[in-house]
């Protein structure tokens, strides 16, 4: 930080304390967040009886990675500047079961009246060049403090169990290894992506049918609910349909 920020001939502890205060108002907008994801979380399971959201990440960048995130873009080292320019300083990862699961998530927090959708990136649908695949979108949302109300930027990272190891595991990889990577074990990673993504279709079409299967198992037991066998079950439905005719009166 210090070697950064004197290269620029800024006062480096002036700057962490700027940056630290800064910082606050976006770990309020997490904390905001997190509380309206968990919201609908419970609302979906109490509803639908699914929890579309395995587990949810969230993190606040660094004064230090700020800062050479800024100089990296040619940017002035100002808090006005970092705040136009800084989209992804308070980011919330969401995991999915399943690819339908990311787009249900996407839209009820696109819904929200306080949220301001400011970019979409779907690299589900169009994945990068090294397979990698997420939703991305960068909102904007309302915090308020004592004497204001703050709009602040937070980046929503929204994928699949799948997606999410093939990722964690590519950054690992090439984070212990700081030259340039060698094509034959690029072609090996975007390959165990695309591995990832047809397990992921694969995944959801079992899901589906196990789905639907409950469903007409639940629909004929609602139709046969009463004996053991197919000829007594449709007597039992019968008697129970069936409202007794009392007898014709002997004249």
């Amino acid at each position: 930080m210090e070697e950064l920020t004197q290269q620029y001939r800024i006062n480096p502890k002036e700057m962490r304390n700027d940056l630290k205060r800064f910082s606050l108002i976006y770990k309020f907008a997490l904390d905001e967040m997190n509380t309206k994801i968990n919201i609908l979380k419970e609302e979906f399971i109490h509803i639908h009886d699914y929890n579309p959201i395995e587990h949810c990440n969230s993190r606040l960048k660094s004064p230090e990675s700020i800062v050479k995130k800024m100089i990296r873009k040619n940017l002035g080292l100002s808090i006005e500047s970092i705040r136009d320019n800084i989209k992804d300083i308070a980011g919330i990862r969401i995991i999915c079961p399943f690819i339908t699961d990311v787009y249900k998530i996407s839209q009820m927090i696109e819904k929200q009246r306080d949220i301001e959708l400011v970019e979409r990136k779907d690299y589900i649908k169009q994945p990068k060049p090294n397979g990698y695949q997420s939703l991305h979108l960068i909102i904007k949302i309302p915090v308020f403090m004592s004497d204001r109300v703050e709009m602040v930027f937070v980046e929503l990272q929204i994928r699949t169990i799948a997606m999410d190891f093939w990722a964690s595991l590519e950054h690992k990889i090439y984070y212990k290894y700081d030259k340039e990577i060698p094509e034959r074990i690029k072609k090996d990673l975007k390959d165990a992506a695309i591995s990832a993504a047809e397990l992921d279709l694969k995944m959801e079409r079992i899901n589906n049918e196990v789905a639907d299967l409950k469903v007409k198992d639940d629909l004929d037991a609602d139709l046969l609910p009463f004996n053991d066998t197919p000829k007594t079950n449709f007597q039992s439905f019968l008697n129970g349909f069936f409202v007794d005719v009392p007898k014709e009166v002997k004249k």
